[in-house]
């Protein structure tokens, strides 16, 4: 079994520092959810730091694993591919059903669709 303490330092250097950094990335994000006055702004910033939190975090994964094992990880190439499909898809599908709501409710604070977005249905603006 291996352990940490094999790790050489030429490796543990760049994973520590990618962990570190994916760390404050995520941790700007979910200061960002606490921070931002409205929803469509809390929205945003979670879920740009959090995909590329995780793929910072995934790359020093793969790279001490691929280090100790001698062999490449393929666990956290998919984890990386279903946050970077997933994130996108999720933050569209709610922002789409907030401002749905916000329009249904006739909230003042959000932007009427226009003449073009009411004859076309196809656009959503």
């Amino acid at each position: 079994m291996t352990f940490l303490v094999d790790l050489p330092v030429w490796a543990a250097i760049p994973a520590c520092l990618l962990l570190l950094s994916g760390a404050a990335i995520t941790l700007a994000g979910a200061i960002g959810l606490v921070r931002f006055p409205s929803f469509y702004e809390r929205l945003h910033a979670p879920t740009l730091c959090t995909s590329g939190g995780v793929l910072l975090i995934a790359m020093a994964s793969m790279l001490v694993f691929a280090v100790l094992q001698n062999r490449w990880i393929v666990h956290e190439v998919l984890i990386v591919i279903f946050m970077i499909v997933t994130t996108p898809v999720t933050l569209m599908l709610l922002g789409q059903s907030a401002l749905y709501r916000d329009r249904a409710e006739k909230s003042a604070d959000v932007p009427r669709k226009t003449e073009t977005a009411k004859a076309d249905p196809g656009i959503d603006i």
